[in-house]
């Protein structure tokens, strides 16, 4: 039987702690995408709007891992696959969407987007701490770890894109952080699918 700890590298989600672990973070993924989508919006926000977008990627593809789990390890790499291949699309869109805002760029309403920004932040990292035990394992597992930590990493960007807006009154530190948003994305799908290729090569 798979060891769920930290040293098992090969762990591949099939535990019910696991299991309920995964469903809790969907609950609050999906909640926070409800959230910080309608404030982003209210407050013109392109961060949190990209924040939110990320929230809803992490619940869909959250909950394509729960189905993955115990599954042949070819198809869980290939469902770590299109995981990566999903953050990578985000990850382009909302530099698109910055890079047309920066033709024009407006000032976010600073005090929705730090509120949020820490309701949001909060949410994350009790993510983070339900899935810490579990960040070692198989490439689905791991891509749900690298998803969480990014959310939480871009929670405190958008905290501090906030204090920068209300003091510059400007709407670029907004811009900046949508932007390193997406890097971050980027590079965290380029992890993704070399451990998912490597694991569909062992496959065979």
């Amino acid at each position: 039987m798979p060891h769920d700890h930290d040293h098992d590298h090969e762990f591949d989600g099939a535990s019910p702690a696991y299991r309920r672990a995964l469903i809790a973070v969907i609950v609050l993924n999906a909640g926070l995408f409800g959230v910080e989508m309608t404030a982003g919006a209210m407050a013109g926000s392109r961060a949190l709007q990209a924040d939110a977008l990320d929230f809803a990627a992490d619940a869909l593809t959250y909950g394509i891992s729960l189905w993955a789990i115990g599954r042949p390890l070819a198809l869980r790499a290939r469902v770590a696959q299109l995981k990566g291949l999903s953050l990578a699309l985000m990850a382009l869109a909302i530099l698109g969407l910055a890079i047309r805002d920066m033709m024009a760029p407006g000032v976010p309403e600073a005090g929705v987007m730090g509120a949020v920004g820490f309701a949001a932040l909060a949410a994350n990292v009790a993510s983070v701490l339900i899935l810490m035990r579990w960040k070692d394992g198989d490439s689905n597992v791991r891509s749900v770890w690298l998803c969480s930590r990014n959310d939480a990493i871009g929670n405190v960007a958008v905290m501090g894109a906030a204090v920068m807006v209300a003091w510059l009154g400007s709407g670029w530190p907004d811009l900046v952080v949508a932007v390193a948003m997406a890097g971050l994305f980027l590079s965290s799908s380029v992890q993704i699918l070399r451990r998912a290729a490597q694991e569909r090569a062992h496959a065979h």
